[in-house]
């Protein structure tokens, strides 16, 4: 028996899937915004999803299929009956660092992107994934874990589906394995922490099937197993839709 595009994604290993392969590309495309260095995107693409990324920053490495340098929300704002008629979808991650341990040690004051974000995307009216860290505030949040997907990090992050997109969340083994300590070189088979100046970045590449993407890529990055698992979804939330 074949096995549908959802248990592809979910059951293989997202580090053996090619997102370019033609017959894995559904023409459907997706908007990725705040998408730095393309983890989110990867992911998307695994599902099947051209997509077009978003960053203030130039992104060399993005990779995505088509990308604009700009402000992720006022490119949103600006743009909205353009994004209505050529996206089925959107995705967002807003700078994570207002919600961070870090932040709350070092008392630095970062933006809250996330509620105009979301006011943009209720507006619009697509279908939305919003993604940021836990401590967010996300509305009704589904939380992913890497050993949902064999990953050999657990980098948790939140979700927050809208405009009629949902999903149920994946069960969360427990946390058996210890991470490596800072500042201790990573072998393969670690657990890791890939915050800072890791170590082995080769080795995380690999884990996170992020082979195109730099250390502060990586730092940053949605591991794309996670949006893979997720848009598979909402590929079948969109063809329901339709039908």
């Amino acid at each position: 028996m074949q096995l549908s595009l959802f248990d592809q994604v979910t059951d293989t290993n997202v580090r053996n899937l090619n997102p370019l392969q033609p017959h894995r590309r559904t023409g459907l495309k997706l908007l990725d915004l705040f998408c730095c260095q393309g983890g989110a995107t990867r992911g998307y693409q695994l599902a099947g999803f051209n997509v077009t990324g978003v960053d203030l920053h130039p992104q060399p490495r993005y990779c995505g299929d088509n990308f604009h340098q700009a402000d992720a929300i006022a490119f949103l704002r600006s743009n909205m009956d353009w994004i209505r008629r050529e996206f089925v979808a959107v995705s967002a991650s807003p700078p994570c660092q207002r919600f961070t341990n870090a932040q709350r040690i070092q008392a630095r004051e970062h933006p809250d992107l996330i509620e105009p974000t979301r006011a943009l995307l209720i507006e619009l009216g697509l279908p939305y994934v919003i993604e940021n860290v836990e401590g967010a505030p996300l509305r009704k949040p589904i939380t992913l874990c890497g050993t949902n997907f064999g990953l050999r990090t657990y980098r948790h992050r939140l979700f927050e589906l809208g405009n009629g997109f949902e999903i149920a969340p994946l069960p969360h083994a427990p946390h058996g394995q210890p991470t490596v300590k800072m500042g201790r070189p990573l072998v393969t088979g670690d657990f890791y922490h890939a915050v800072g100046n890791f170590s082995n970045v080769d080795y995380v590449r690999r884990d996170m099937g992020m082979a195109w993407a730099s250390r502060e890529g990586i730092r940053e990055a949605v591991p794309p197993a996670y949006t893979a698992h997720l848009g598979a979804a909402l590929l079948d939330h969109i063809h329901a839709v339709a039908a």
